[in-house]
């Protein structure tokens, strides 16, 4: 029998369920949604796969299953911090309210292969961007995964990538939107100077734990970074006096140095910041302190491509080659030599 689509049961589950057989492949599995038009394209998506000789090994009976999808999600977020786009548990309600896990639900990790995160990313994102499923689908999805032990690589959706964007602030439009943080929560404005003074990513900077900040010597130093490569990072005198004030202190052992989680009150201080500091940097976001950073280094810094690299803050060329247009070559300044009206046109050799 070939796939088809089962419409929900009555008193049952309300989404439409996969049944039957293609290319030898049989399933009988649901598409975790209630609408019909979004389920006609997971099978869609099911079936490509299929052709692609991509479905996951089947489960036999004495393979271990491991843990449901909610469970390895709780416990990644219980080591990590929430994600919204993991779910919002309704209390009132008692169940998982939007996100990847109540679309999961019980369903095995093991069970969860790309076919199921493809699925997944048109469910419940049917009309966002690429970029849009990856941040919210792809990576939470390998995140919870990996940390369960299923460690697979998962392919992203075609343009997750977008188009190369570096935007970052003047020293002036930086200025003013720290000191406007910092007015309104002291150690969130020393949050946004430790993140453009060090370039780090939001998670690594939220992560360091006050043993690993040694002021004395302008050093900390980060175990975990998103590269999975330890990395020392140095202070600068300005954000070394930024710490020194930190208002509660740093001699708290391995307590994290800053209180904040990568959640939605987090998101909410630097949108209230943006709007106190003005129009002019609405378009910033936390990652644009990390570019703000790295076009610093190029432009005052002085640090070519390679410079860049050797901070430790990018693996590979392709990233810190980026941040090259942000400064005018030597070739370039060449323009200066060139015949004006009030100066005298030299004669080429």
């Amino acid at each position: 029998m070939p796939l088809s689509l089962k419409p929900p049961r009555p008193g049952k589950s309300p989404n439409w369920t996969i049944r039957g057989t293609y290319l030898g492949v049989r399933l009988d599995e649901s598409t975790g949604t209630p609408d019909e038009a979004l389920a006609r394209r997971i099978l869609k998506v099911r079936e490509r796969e299929i052709e692609r000789g991509r479905t996951a090994a089947p489960i036999t009976a004495d393979a271990p299953v491991g843990p449901s999808f909610v469970e390895a999600a709780v416990a990644y977020m219980e080591a990590t911090g929430p994600d919204p786009f993991l779910g919002r548990f309704d209390a009132a309600a008692g169940k998982w309210a939007s996100g990847l896990i109540p679309h999961f639900g019980d369903k095995p990790c093991a069970e969860i292969r790309q076919a199921e995160i493809d699925a997944a990313a048109i469910a419940l994102y049917p009309n966002a961007t690429p970029m849009t499923r990856n941040r919210q689908v792809y990576t939470p999805a390998s995140a919870v995964l990996k940390h369960a032990g299923f460690d697979f690589k998962i392919r992203r959706p075609k343009g997750w990538r977008g188009k190369a964007r570096v935007d970052w602030m003047q020293p002036e439009q930086a200025f003013r939107l720290m000191a406007v943080a910092k007015a309104a929560d002291p150690e969130f404005g020393i949050f946004l100077a430790f993140l453009l003074y060090t370039g780090c990513r939001v998670g690594e900077a939220l992560k360091l734990t006050c043993d690993r900040l040694t002021i004395g010597e302008a050093f900390a130093y980060l175990a975990e970074t998103k590269n999975d490569d330890p990395r020392g990072i140095h202070l600068p005198p300005f954000l070394v006096a930024e710490l020194a004030n930190h208002p509660r202190g740093l001699d708290r052992g391995r307590s994290k140095v800053f209180r904040f989680v990568k959640c939605g009150r987090l998101y909410t201080l630097m949108r209230e910041a943006k709007e106190k500091a003005g129009a002019d940097v609405a378009f910033v976001t936390f990652h644009t302190l990390r570019h703000t950073w790295a076009t610093w280094m190029r432009r005052y810094g002085r640090l070519d491509t390679r410079g860049l690299m050797a901070t430790g803050a990018w693996r590979d060329a392709a990233s810190a080659a980026r941040y090259e247009h942000v400064v005018v070559s030597e070739e370039a300044r060449k323009a200066n030599l060139l015949p004006t009206p009030t100066k005298a046109r030299r004669r080429a050799r």
